[in-house]
């Protein structure tokens, strides 16, 4: 069945050349000028990588602190004692705790969007993988969740540190800020993401790395990226 779009979604598209690859602050210009909704949409950048997922010495993630931030306010659950969930708290974190915290995830609590845990409470919060993984919740080293500078971990995610992570069909979607976001903070943003990625390639990867790109909003048709520049990088 035919996908039923919108009259706004049919007038964005007027916006769009389809067979056109734009540069990166073209691409964010067509958006800028695309009829939206009533909401600050957020701007999502969508990558095809040349890796093959199957294999684990090919997964790419990782983190990219956002010059601009994210636009969003970002809940952070800390799983802590002592002197790191005092200062966990001190730096802002909404939710600060160990076993109270553990008890209710398990029991179904996820009103958060990004969790840290020290070292020592890794040992705990590790059994609720089951729980947190499936959300992509759980702390991880590699995104500096897992860490004794609790302080940091918080300020760096609210500041705007934005994580990525392949997808089974080698895809990345990360989130880049919001639509009100002026032409140059969006651009640095996404060239900030863009350099965070590559950064992260594989050394087991050949050929092209990062294929093709598209940017888009919450609401709106796609605009394909000129990603040349980063390919081969």
């Amino acid at each position: 069945m035919a996908t039923k779009r919108s009259k706004r979604y049919k007038e964005a598209v007027k916006a769009v050349d389809i067979n056109k690859i734009y540069r990166l602050q073209d691409a964010v210009a067509v958006l800028k000028k695309m009829s939206r909704v009533k909401f600050n949409e957020t701007v999502d950048l969508a990558l095809k990588l040349g890796v093959d997922p199957k294999q684990s010495d090919q997964m790419v993630r990782g983190t990219a602190a956002l010059p601009n931030g994210s636009g969003k306010n970002v809940r952070v659950l800390v799983f802590a004692r002592g002197a790191a969930a005092d200062a966990a708290t001190a730096a802002g974190a909404e939710f600060v705790g160990f076993e109270d915290l553990i008890k209710k995830c398990n029991e179904g609590f996820q009103d958060f969007d990004i969790a840290v845990a020290t070292p020592e409470a890794m040992v705990e919060v590790r059994k609720l993988g089951k729980v947190l993984g499936p959300r992509g919740l759980m702390p991880n080293p590699k995104t500096g969740t897992i860490t004794e500078d609790t302080a940091k971990a918080v300020k760096e995610v609210k500041a705007g540190r934005v994580e990525f992570k392949i997808d089974k069909a080698g895809n990345l979607h990360v989130p880049a800020g919001k639509i009100a976001f002026d032409d140059e903070a969006l651009t640095q943003n996404i060239n900030a993401i863009l350099d965070a990625i590559v950064k992260a390639r594989p050394a087991s990867a050949k050929g092209v790395f990062i294929q093709t790109g598209v940017l888009s909003t919450t609401m709106s048709p796609s605009v394909k990226l000129d990603v040349s520049t980063f390919a081969k990088a």
